[in-house]
């Protein structure tokens, strides 16, 4: 195990990073990390293994842990490798979710911003006094969010 490791951020690769990170901004209240990224040359070439890399963003600051908190790393990389479309099957990591107080207005107002469905909004039980109300949904660019409120198991 390593012993002082924690949670820093997870990086999204955008094909408009200014775009998506006003997304993220608008939908979750996630604040920008100055300063935005601009990366390129010898050293990030290495470091990435990519020829020629050059990738530009932001962090934002993910809502709920104050200003310590992780972040949501969007870049976008010129040239871009292309990619498979996310999948919440798809081998990988999957998606990211938020807590909210009502999975179906989130869902509404996700939708209205330029998202897109994935499924249902659902109820699961997973214990005798806990019900999650989850849904998937995708942001402009495809990415896929979940969306999940849990409430005591007396009202599912």
């Amino acid at each position: 195990m390593i012993a002082d490791a924690r949670y820093v951020h997870v990086n999204l690769v955008a094909r408009d990073w200014r775009q998506l990170a006003r997304f993220y901004q608008d939908m979750f209240g996630c604040v920008p990390v100055p300063p935005e990224r601009n990366l390129s040359g010898p050293d990030y070439e290495r470091g990435t293994g990519v020829d020629g890399a050059h990738a530009q963003g932001i962090h934002l600051l993910l809502p709920g842990y104050g200003e310590a908190g992780p972040t949501l790393e969007i870049f976008q990389y010129t040239p871009s490798g292309g990619g498979a479309a996310a999948a919440v099957d798809r081998p990988g990591f999957g998606h990211i979710a938020f807590a909210v107080t009502s999975v179906a207005e989130a869902r509404t107002q996700f939708l209205a911003a330029g998202g897109s469905a994935v499924g249902e909004v659902v109820s699961t039980r997973v214990s005798a006094d806990r019900v999650v109300t989850w849904c998937y949904v995708r942001d402009p660019e495809g990415n896929v969010v979940e969306l999940q409120s849990w409430s005591s198991g007396a009202t599912a």
